[in-house]
């Protein structure tokens, strides 16, 4: 079963489903704070939402919750949906508190953290395809072929958008006079919903929305008039990889958001990074999308009040590791050196001695001897060492370079 789609939501649908949130146990009111750090770094004042603190980690549970809540009054007790993570545990809460039955089709690689989540939450889990779209396929399908369920669309639902939008009400008593919101889009859900209900309250408020660029779609979308699919996403932000947004919210985009930027993976990575050591804050890709976003070129934000969304915080420990391995190789933090040597006893101790002098610390070293630009009898050195930073990686090269040796800083390829 599917109810009819209207083009647009109105206020008073976010009026409604904010009245419906009424279990604090399901949604709660997510705290806004200000981050000082970030603001030196954009020249203005910038307020954290964290919206990553809700329950489940994301604030899915907001839409699922308005829209199952009144599925089950009017007698539906199966729920279907499609999700990498986020929309999947938003579902399940929302389906066991309602007293109703839910199955999730996930994809085969999604974090293992969220399948486990999903299941505790109560639903059935079945992994599907390589990806969202694949798994949204099969989702759609199964829901099609039980006429007693009812599937749940991640964004494409006037419900689950009035049900985001709740938090733009929340943002807007946080922060009344806020200049600037960023909002990451993945379908395009979340800023329909908060941007319906900003301009409402606040018109003079500008709504910014970000994408990761390996799964951009709205500045396409918006050109073509008409939603655009991607055949193949590829972002570290897996809660924002959908690949497509739909009619509902790109309508909803066009007339309420001012203005759409992109991110690179490198820039979330460092944004992630940066909330944990400035903010002491946990979060995922997507939620670090809106701070890599004021950080860029791309956005000003200088001598303005900005509030970026920080949507979810379900990061995968694995994901976290990678995330950090890559920022803190392009902070040179983590060097990566090969020195060319005479393959004699004791030049490995020597170049060793050169980075222990510097009070760095070796965390691992290999000999390369199958290399074709070497002549007999040498070999190259492979370190990884752990910096302060630029500058101490600087003085390490140098002093090794002091001593006669070639010196390649594999970092800088």
């Amino acid at each position: 079963m599917s109810k009819p789609q209207e083009v647009l939501i109105e206020y008073e649908d976010i009026e409604r489903a904010n009245e419906r949130l009424d279990d604090k146990t399901v949604v709660k009111r997510t705290p806004v704070e200000q981050s000082t750090s970030l603001g030196e770094f954009v020249g203005g004042e910038v307020y954290l939402k964290m919206e990553h603190l809700q329950w489940t980690g994301s604030f899915k549970t907001r839409g699922a919750y308005n829209k199952i809540k009144q599925d089950v009054e009017d007698g539906i007790e199966e729920f279907v949906a499609a999700s990498a993570g986020n929309h999947a545990q938003g579902v399940a809460l929302a389906a066991t508190k309602c007293g109703a039955n839910s199955t999730i089709v996930m994809p085969k690689t999604a974090p293992q953290a969220k399948v486990d989540a999903t299941r505790d939450y109560g639903a059935t889990v079945e992994l599907v395809g390589q990806d969202f779209q694949d798994a949204m396929e099969y989702a759609q399908n199964q829901a099609t072929q039980n006429d007693d369920a009812e599937f749940v669309h991640a964004y494409d639902d006037r419900d689950i958008v009035a049900g985001q939008g709740t938090l733009g009400v929340e943002m807007h008593e946080d922060c009344p006079d806020v200049d600037t919101v960023v909002i990451p889009i993945g379908g395009g859900g979340l800023i329909s919903g908060i941007s319906t209900a900003l301009k409402q309250l606040s018109p003079e408020t500008r709504i910014v929305g970000v994408q990761a660029v390996g799964a951009e779609t709205v500045h396409e979308s918006l050109d073509k008039g008409v939603p655009v699919t991607l055949d193949e996403v590829d972002t570290i932000a897996d809660g924002i990889a959908t690949g497509g947004i739909s009619s509902l919210t790109l309508n909803l985009i066009e007339e309420h958001v001012d203005e759409v930027v992109t991110v690179t993976d490198s820039e979330i990575s460092r944004a992630i990074l940066l909330l944990l050591e400035r903010a002491k804050q946990v979060v995922e890709g997507a939620a670090a999308a809106s701070v890599a976003a004021i950080l860029s070129d791309d956005l000003d934000v200088r001598d303005e009040t900005v509030m970026p969304l920080l949507c979810g915080g379900n990061l995968d420990m694995t994901m976290l590791q990678t995330v950090l391995i890559h920022a803190l190789t392009e902070r040179e933090q983590l060097l990566q050196l090969r020195v060319r040597i005479e393959d004699t006893v004791g030049k490995m101790n020597e170049v060793s001695g050169v980075i222990a002098n510097h009070g760095a610390n070796i965390r691992t070293v290999r000999h390369d001897r199958s290399v074709d630009d070497l002549t007999i009898g040498e070999a190259y050195l492979v370190f990884e060492v752990e910096t302060s930073g630029t500058e101490h990686a600087r003085s390490i090269v140098e002093s090794i370079r002091a001593e006669g040796y070639d010196v390649e800083e594999m970092n800088r390829k």
